[in-house]
């Protein structure tokens, strides 16, 4: 008998202006005068678990923990997972192996220091680990993490590695370190897109419904689904002179989200990143 599997619930937390689809419109020295709705968009997010009863982990980035710590407090004290979303939301593409590790480090150890929880999860920004770089897998296990969800097996425009495995795998001979993929459901000989983000709102949400049923009961895997603070607020600050490309991806559906969200609380099991994939302690680096 096919039994209904537990999904993994994950947030990147990042605010609006930090999408990499703003790179070009919006500068980082910006970032700190641009009106921030992280806060109380991520509090909205931790009563909705509350009153659903759902655990979830939360990609946090270090930049947001350094200027927020309540949220990193709040985010371990409801007790959900914490992990790492790098500090400043720098695809992985983008970086030399020592600036991603000095990236890495300086998240990993501003979470741990205020939440006094070893950080097990990572997530590069824009799912930007793929065929050209995983060497940012040894960096990662090198300092001490013991998961990353960073590819996508999709063939995507801006990221995605659609050759790789669709489900968890080790990737570092002889290293107890996994790689959990973003979900992807398997139709007519190709990957298509099923973990959530823009892809949840661009569908209609019977087809996301079928298509982690699918996962869960046909192929009896454990789904990851994922989403951003800022995909449950209508009302943010909208840009201007963005591509109509740009623009449609970030505010499609927007005031639809968190009733989508809602109904996939409900009608789906769901639980942290290290609990449904058993992630185990793994030993603190410095």
């Amino acid at each position: 008998m096919k039994t209904r599997k537990t999904n993994a619930l994950s947030i990147d937390v990042e605010d609006y202006f930090q999408v990499s689809a703003f790179e070009a419109y919006i500068s980082k020295d910006q970032w700190g005068s641009l009106p921030h709705r992280i806060e109380n968009n991520t509090y909205k997010i931790l009563d909705l678990l509350t009153a659903k009863k759902v655990k979830a982990t939360f990609f946090t980035l270090g930049w947001i923990a350094e200027r927020y710590p309540s949220i990193v407090k709040r985010i371990v004290s409801d007790g959900h997972e914490l992990a790492c979303h790098g500090f400043e939301h720098i695809r992985v593409t983008e970086q030399t192996p020592d600036l991603f590790r000095s990236d890495v480090y300086k998240a990993k150890n501003i979470l741990e220091q205020l939440s006094g929880k070893e950080v097990k999860g990572y997530r590069a920004a824009s799912y930007s680990i793929g065929a050209s770089n995983l060497w940012a897998l040894n960096v990662l296990q090198e300092l001490g993490f013991k998961y990353s969800s960073s590819i996508y097996p999709v063939k995507h425009d801006l990221y995605g590695m659609p050759e790789a495995p669709r489900f968890m795998f080790e990737p570092i001979q002889d290293q107890d370190f996994k790689e959990i993929p973003i979900t992807t459901v398997r139709f007519c000989n190709k990957n298509w897109p099923c973990g959530g983000g823009g892809f949840f709102r661009f569908y209609p949400y019977a087809l996301s419904k079928w298509a982690i049923n699918r996962v869960n009961l046909q192929e009896q895997q454990s789904a990851i689904f994922y989403f951003h603070p800022w995909e449950i607020d209508p009302k943010q600050p909208r840009q201007p002179g963005l591509s109509l490309k740009t623009h449609t991806r970030h505010y499609l559906n927007l005031a639809k989200m968190e009733a989508r969200l809602n109904q996939l609380l409900t009608d789906f099991k769901w639980d942290t990143m290290e609990n449904v994939f058993d992630i185990k302690q793994g030993q603190k680096h410095d």
